[in-house]
């Protein structure tokens, strides 16, 4: 499935166009996400270090994809960050911005960069943990885009408030079913 993500009007940048997100999740809880961002990308702030492939924090402070998770009808979700350098985060939340504590997962994510003039692609594949893995759940795609000048745009795939936020739950607009076979 492939959807496209809103700037939020507060953070336009005209240096993109778009950005389109295809997904898919296995009954194991393996999900696999490819984020496209269309435009200059020459313009794109990008890591100096690529396929670095750790656990770091504040990954959203510059040029970052993001993945938020939770039951339907539950306080609590995940936040899974994507660095193009190949740097991740994962967190757990109690409730709204509430009780945040790293995320273990059992195996490190794949991350993927490919790029061209006209494009950023990131491919991610993650493994849930096991109390995670569901038939269904809500999600909110996002991303964080700096420019080399330093202005950043905030796409998501619904803004529900006057100010950027990726953890309001009712940006989690997709529901994320896990795949027949």
């Amino acid at each position: 499935m492939r959807l496209n993500l809103q700037s939020h009007p507060a953070t336009p940048v005209s240096a993109i166009e778009g950005i389109a997100v295809q997904w898919s999740m296995a009954k194991t809880g393996t999900i696999w996400l490819r984020y496209h961002v269309s435009g200059e990308a020459g313009k794109i702030k990008l890591p100096d270090d690529l396929e670095q492939y750790a656990r770091a924090d504040n990954l959203w402070e510059t040029t970052c994809f993001e993945l938020f998770l939770g039951e339907p009808a539950a306080e609590q979700y995940c936040e899974f960050n994507f660095s193009p350098s190949g740097n991740w985060a994962a967190y757990g939340f109690d409730r709204y911005r509430a009780g945040m504590k790293p995320l273990i997962l059992s195996k490190t994510p794949e991350i993927h960069i490919d790029f061209s003039d006209t494009h950023i692609a990131l491919e991610a594949t993650v493994a849930l943990p096991d109390p995670w893995v569901a038939p269904v759940l809500d999600a909110g795609l996002s991303a964080v885009i700096e420019t080399q000048d330093g202005e950043k745009s905030l796409w998501a795939l619904a803004h529900p408030g006057a100010r950027p936020d990726f953890h309001h739950r009712d940006g989690f607009t997709l529901k994320m079913e896990a795949a027949e076979g």
